[in-house]
């Protein structure tokens, strides 16, 4: 099992009252899952996505990432987590400006301490599987909004993560090129690679085999989809 939550709380003080943004979250993933992650305004689902991401941790609760215990851990280990374990997509892209699509895959390498070599062969290995290995010394402002995304996802792939985890993949692109994403995606986890999408869109929700919904902190559904594109399962 990729991912093993149990408890799952979240709880922010706001003056006298406490925000419940997650109460008692259980989850599981196994590799090679494809899991689209929906709910409401309020639901809980970036709290939610935060967490899986090592970007916060939770009050209460535990989290098992790829076999250890995360809750708990400092700062610098949860960083240290976060580039090995799990490559980010964001809705932004969030590349650097002045660098190179090259440049911008190659920062979590960096940071992992792989030596100049060993990094240029993984960064062009990650900008092929893209379909932007022509495009690798271009800057952000010399590609279209769905190249960005692509370096983006490139930068994701490069450190060979557990988990992709992927906030509103599609929302800054046209209805073509967000098309073009999903069907990378698709092609990505049919590779072997376990993915997670946040999403409020239901027609991007439609390209993953599994779907949960939030609702007020907590699971409201957990289905899974079957090959005619229906979804099976119980309310948890």
């Amino acid at each position: 099992m990729l991912i093993h939550m149990r408890g799952i709380t979240r709880h922010y003080p706001m003056g006298e009252h406490v925000v419940r943004a997650l109460d008692g979250v259980d989850l599981d993933v196994a590799r090679n899952e494809y899991v689209a992650l929906m709910g409401p305004s309020g639901s809980g689902k970036t709290t939610f996505m935060n967490i899986i991401g090592c970007l916060d941790t939770p009050s209460e609760g535990t989290y098992v990432l790829n076999g250890e215990e995360v809750t708990r851990l400092d700062d610098d280990t949860l960083a240290y987590i976060r580039n090995k374990e799990i490559g980010f997509v964001f809705q932004t892209f969030n590349l650097l400006p002045r660098a190179s699509a090259f440049q911008n895959v190659e920062l979590p390498l960096i940071y992992a301490g792989l030596d100049a070599r060993a990094r240029r062969v993984r960064v062009e290995e990650s900008l092929a599987a893209v379909g932007l290995a022509d495009r690798m010394h271009h800057r952000p402002n010399e590609l279209s909004g769905g190249q960005r995304q692509r370096v983006a996802i490139a930068r994701a792939l490069v450190n060979r993560p557990s988990l992709i985890l992927a906030d509103e993949p599609t929302g800054n692109l046209d209805s073509r090129s967000g098309e073009e994403i999903m069907k990378l995606f698709a092609d990505l986890h049919a590779q072997g690679n376990t993915l997670m999408v946040v999403t409020h869109d239901d027609a991007v929700a439609a390209h993953a085999h599994r779907e949960i919904r939030l609702r007020d902190g907590r699971v409201e559904t957990d289905r899974r989809r079957q090959a005619s594109g229906t979804t099976e399962g119980q309310p948890q």
